[in-house]
């Protein structure tokens, strides 16, 4: 299943990037991080991973999120992962990933977190 990549800006320097598919080693894997750096080069710092969409992940698609996150780190700004379910939350439980990520149920909850 190909990647799909929608980004909203809701608040004042608020974005949430919803993603549906799979995100794993190839070029449509790489649009996250050119998704990202645009958010943040337009001062976007609370940036809310959606996740609810995403059916697979692999290796590749976890360091993609960890280049994000140090991205977003870099730039001053806060980084949300919300409605990981199933399979890809596991991989991020078994990495022990979920204690470097903040990890959220729900985009409600995560953009609760960014005010």
């Amino acid at each position: 299943m190909a990647l799909e990549i929608n980004q909203k800006e809701v608040a004042p320097a608020t974005v949430v990037i919803s993603l549906e598919g799979s995100v794993m080693r190839g070029p449509e894997g790489e649009r996250i991080e050119a998704v990202l750096n645009c958010a943040l080069a337009q001062g976007l710092l609370c940036i809310v991973f959606d996740m609810t969409g995403i059916k697979r992940i692999d290796s590749t698609g976890i360091g993609r999120f960890i280049y994000c996150l140090n991205k977003v780190q870099e730039s001053g700004g806060k980084l949300w992962m919300a409605g990981a379910q199933g399979y890809v939350r596991e991989c991020f439980r078994v990495t022990r990933l979920d204690t470097v990520f903040q990890f959220c149920l729900t985009v409600e909850d995560a953009l609760a977190q960014c005010t």
